[in-house]
Formats: structure tokens, C-alpha cells, sequence
């Protein structure tokens, strides 16, 4: 039976999901085994560098000094966000909204992976100039910016298409 046209844009939603969680779950096997094994510091440019960064805490290390406790608030409240951006997902009739909430799911889910699994977030991709310094991250917070930056545009476009209608 052929697919609903409306229902492809969360099945989309769903490959990237599976692709953005694999990709980010190997990555950072790949540089917890291989690149950082010992751990150290890799430059790759004058810019930017592999590193081993344990994160404990949110976005930029914030909330890292809670120990235990906050590793499972994080846990909790990671599964939780996750699980309305899905039920958000499966009413998304448009491919911007569903890609874009995919990939937030799916570098939430990474990052909740690495919180069961080591208590913190595995960051390994290191950007600075000078003395100044982006903290580190790694691929499923590159996911998250980026399904950010697509249901902005699908906000955007919707409320454009609305205003000329």
C-alpha cells in the first residue's frame, strides 16, 4: 500500500533520527577507541583541534557540578524533551519541521546514550582563535544547532506563507 504523501515527512524525520544517532555514537567510539587512545590534545588547523572533553553538565559545561543527582536530572529531562519533540514529530506535515526535530532527536538521544552509559557527554570538537575559545562539543550538538536552524526556517517560511495568503 503506497505511503500517504502527508506521512513523508515523518518518516523523514525518522530516518534522520537513526542516521544522526548512529553517526554520532560512532563518532565518538571511533575517537574514544582510536584518536584519543591516549588522550591528548590532536590540532588539526590553527583554529581547531580534536580533544577529550568529559561533560557533565548542559550546553557549554553549564550545571556540571552537581555530580550523580544531576546526571540523572539531565537523564530524565533529556528523555522527556525528546519525547515531545517525537509526539511533535509524528503531527509534523512538512519536511523543515520533520528534519529539523529528526535531528534534534537524534543528538538528544546521543548525548542521553553517553549520559547512561559514561554519567557524562563525550566532547571531542575544539574551535579558537588566540585566547579565545568555543567549548568543546561534538556531532549530536552539531545535530541539535542544526534542527534548531531548520524549524526557524520552517517558522519562518510558514509565517511568510501565511502573511501572503
Amino acid at each position: 500500500m503506497p505511503q500517504s504523501p502527508s506521512k513523508k515527512p515523518v518518516l523523514v524525520g525518522f530516518v534522520l533520527i537513526l542516521l544522526s544517532t548512529i553517526l554520532d555514537q560512532w563518532s565518538k567510539w571511533y575517537v574514544l577507541t582510536d584518536l584519543m587512545n591516549p588522550p591528548i590534545e590532536i590540532p588539526v588547523t590553527s583554529f581547531f583541534s580534536y580533544v577529550l572533553a568529559w561533560n557533565t553538565g548542559v550546553s557549554f559545561s553549564l550545571f556540571n557540578s552537581y555530580g550523580l543527582t544531576g546526571t540523572y536530572i539531565l537523564i530524565g529531562l533529556s528523555s522527556a524533551i525528546s519525547l515531545f519533540f517525537l509526539v511533535w514529530l509524528l503531527k509534523a506535515r512538512n519536511f523543515w519541521l520533520s528534519s529539523g526535530l529528526g535531528l534534534i532527536i537524534g543528538g538528544a538521544i546521543g548525548n542521553l546514550i553517553d549520559r547512561v552509559r559514561f554519567g557524562a557527554v563525550v566532547d571531542f570538537l575544539h574551535f579558537y582563535y588566540e585566547s579565545y575559545s568555543w567549548p568543546a562539543f561534538n556531532l549530536a550538538d552539531t545535530f541539535i544547532t542544526i534542527g534548531v536552524m531548520l524549524i526557524f526556517i520552517e517558522s519562518f517560511l510558514s509565517y511568510k506563507g501565511e502573511k501572503n495568503a
